[in-house]
């Protein structure tokens, strides 16, 4: 057909502008659902929040919760990095079973997988392990375990995927000036992927402090013993004390909403602000 004869496309703008209306409608239905959600907690909790910030019970479920958290994302991120160095920078064998074996663990359900590690600490070996005096089942530092096995797979594959998108050219540019692969790691690869670092270690501590269904399986919730703040939403629910419930959740909402101020905070370029600050010139000069 000649190009003189074609029919002229009409109101493409606007048909444009109909489909961009389309998407912001749509995208209200999440806002409005997770915001329905988030003042439900918040119309809850905040009448009774200076009373659970008082209850020892609560304060309790926080240390824990806090204390185990930042262990095991310790742990998480000692782990993960070598690990996707392994996966991503030497000739280590069965790489793609490895990753398939922790995409398959980050599809289980948390109390799947809370189950297993309760019938390995349950086993002849692990038995042996409490006789040695490092019981596992039942006791706090079963709360580090549940959310190492349910947080550890999301950091390896955090930094499996900075690190494949590091351009490794100047990885090798380094080698060839002599350095070794821990120098070229330390001084090359960390410095690139430091946002991605920082954002892994916010997000899994953040996962770690709302951590429940393995921690259930592994650990139950005791009070005063092994109580985190999800097993004291838990055990108030429980017990009809829905007042305290909602105030908890309020507790882990800000717990929430300040481990993502932080991560925006740490994550923001360096010269960001320096050039947002910066006078913009005028157009006569």
């Amino acid at each position: 057909m000649n190009r003189r004869n074609k029919p002229p496309i009409k109101h493409a703008g606007r048909l444009k502008d109909r489909f961009g209306a389309v998407c912001i409608a749509i995208a209200c239905i999440p806002l409005l659902f997770i915001g329905c959600a988030i003042l439900t907690i918040i119309a809850g909790g905040v009448t009774h929040l200076s009373e659970a910030v008082s209850s020892a019970e609560v304060l309790f479920s926080l240390q824990m919760s806090v204390a185990t958290s930042t262990i095991s994302t310790a742990l998480c991120l000692l782990i993960a990095l070598p690990t996707a160095y392994a996966f991503t920078r030497t000739n280590m064998p069965c790489k793609r079973a490895a990753e398939t074996l922790m995409q398959l663990t980050m599809s289980l359900p948390y109390i799947v997988l809370g189950f297993a590690l309760l019938l390995m600490f349950s086993s002849p070996a692990g038995k042996a392990l409490k006789d040695i005096g490092f019981a596992v089942v039942f006791q706090p530092v079963g709360i580090v375990f549940a959310q190492l096995i349910v947080n550890l797979p999301f950091s390896i594959r955090m930094m499996l995927t900075a690190f494949k998108d590091v351009n490794p050219r100047m990885e090798f540019i380094a080698k060839t000036l002599g350095a070794s692969s821990f120098q070229t790691f330390r001084t090359v690869l960390l410095p690139l992927c430091r946002n991605t670092i920082i954002s892994t270690f916010v997000l899994t501590w953040a996962r770690g402090i709302g951590e429940f269904g393995a921690t259930l399986m592994l650990v139950g919730v005791t009070r005063m013993r092994t109580e985190t703040l999800p097993g004291s939403v838990y055990l108030s629910i429980s017990t009809g004390n829905t007042d305290t419930a909602m105030a908890t959740a309020m507790i882990m909402l800000v717990v929430s909403a300040a481990t993502l101020v932080i991560s925006n905070v740490l994550t923001k370029p360096i010269g960001a602000a320096r050039v947002s600050n910066r006078k913009r010139p005028r157009k006569d000069d």
